[in-house]
């Protein structure tokens, strides 16, 4: 049987600062230009799966499921947060698109339910920029 690969989309809204305590107030404004500035984003999440299909319900994943597991390990965390502040995992880290596709995957790749594998998460920040992370 041929592996099928199935993307469900999500939404949520948060902000964030691009700041680098290590250098100058120049040296950021340098890098991150306006985005020292704190500021927010209507994010479109994808987490794409493969798997083969069950033969009786004809799906690779159940999608209830999966909703509920991205729901409360994603969308609960980040909706209408500020991720550099409100989220420990980026204390250190800076909250780009890059770094929030890694921490999405290990928070879901053991989870993903209906004996399918996480293929990619991918991270719509704006029209013109994403991140994809592949694990």
């Amino acid at each position: 049987m041929k592996m099928i690969y199935l993307t469900k989309q999500y939404k949520f809204c948060a902000a964030h600062q691009y700041w680098n305590e290590s250098w100058t107030e120049r040296e950021n404004d340098e890098v991150f230009g306006e985005d020292v500035k704190v500021h927010g984003h209507n994010y479109i999440l994808s987490i794409t799966v493969k798997g083969n299909i069950n033969k009786d319900s004809g799906f690779i994943v159940d999608i209830k499921k999966l909703n509920e597991i991205i729901n409360k390990k994603v969308i609960d965390i980040f909706d209408h947060s500020q991720i550099e502040k409100d989220i420990a995992w980026f204390k250190d880290k800076q909250p780009s698109t890059e770094n929030m596709v890694v921490f999405i995957w290990n928070e879901i790749v053991d989870r993903i339910p209906s004996n399918a594998i996480l293929h990619c998460v991918k991270l719509r920040e704006t029209p013109t920029i994403f991140s994809e992370y592949y694990g």
